[in-house]
């Protein structure tokens, strides 16, 4: 089973809402298409801001047909430049890398935003966010089901269930993530570019795990745990599970499950 891509007028809808973010209503959760939105940014960089509060603005589900699933991933090439951005990790730096060698860029850069794994872009320009919605919307995807199991600090365990590659996808395999966000985080930011600012994000990604892979004959069922670091420990989460072409391709499903973590 896939979900089929939309009727062309929603599309069309779709763009231009882009001008217009806060007068959409969104579709019902069970009518719309997962996207996944990654956005590589950093607390050290004076161009983020903007791309952090369009992201801000996608987390709250303005695109007719689509189910936003957002990421922030904080690269740590920027923490030599006077702040070192708490919640960045060198995990997410390789993964925009590997992105670039992908879309055979010549260099990877903050704000860049990322969607499905298939177009990427300034993550400020609403513009090429527009076209890349479009394009994420038309496609096939797998559906995922994610459900918790207990959430109790420091452990989580949740269930991750997926369908298969039918043939509408052209890949043979694809593998399956799962990353683990803060729902929401802030800093005051005492130095470098953003000094005297307080800067706000959502969805900062902690952790991925990979936790198996996919094929036309094969789907997956399967029990996740993590131990939670001291800083997610203390939050409210939220787990995306996504379905992405091997070496970090196309992304074909996504599934977003938030999680309030009990306290011991």
């Amino acid at each position: 089973m896939t979900i089929k891509a939309l009727p062309i007028s929603l599309l069309a809808a779709l763009l231009a809402c882009m001008l217009v973010w806060h007068s959409v209503s969104a579709l019902p959760t069970e009518t719309r298409v997962p996207v996944l939105v990654e956005l590589f940014t950093s607390e050290g960089c004076s161009s983020c801001p903007p791309a952090d509060k369009f992201l801000e603005k996608l987390d709250q589900q303005p695109v007719p047909g689509a189910e936003m699933i957002v990421l922030s991933e904080h690269v740590d090439y920027w923490n030599h430049i006077g702040w070192k951005d708490p919640y960045s990790m060198h995990l997410y730096s390789e993964r925009q890398t590997a992105y670039a060698k992908r879309f055979q860029l010549d260099t990877v850069f903050t704000p860049q935003m990322v969607v499905d794994g298939a177009s990427e872009f300034v993550g400020s320009n609403t513009a090429a966010a527009g076209q890349a919605f479009a394009k994420a919307i038309a496609g096939a995807k797998i559906p995922i089901r994610l459900a918790l199991i207990s959430a109790v600090s420091p452990t989580i365990r949740a269930h991750v269930e997926t369908g298969t590659l039918d043939s509408s996808f052209a890949a043979r395999e694809a593998e399956v993530y799962i990353a683990i966000a803060l729902d929401r985080a802030e800093s005051q930011v005492s130095a470098g570019e953003n000094a005297g600012h307080k800067l706000e994000h959502v969805a900062v990604v902690r952790g991925f795990t990979k936790v198996g892979a996919i094929s036309a004959t094969r789907s997956l069922s399967q029990d996740v745990e993590w131990h939670l670091d001291q800083i997610s420990a203390s939050r409210d989460l939220r787990l995306v599970a996504f379905v992405q072409e091997r070496r970090q391709g196309r992304v074909v499903g996504a599934s977003l499950l938030p999680v309030q973590v009990k306290r011991r």
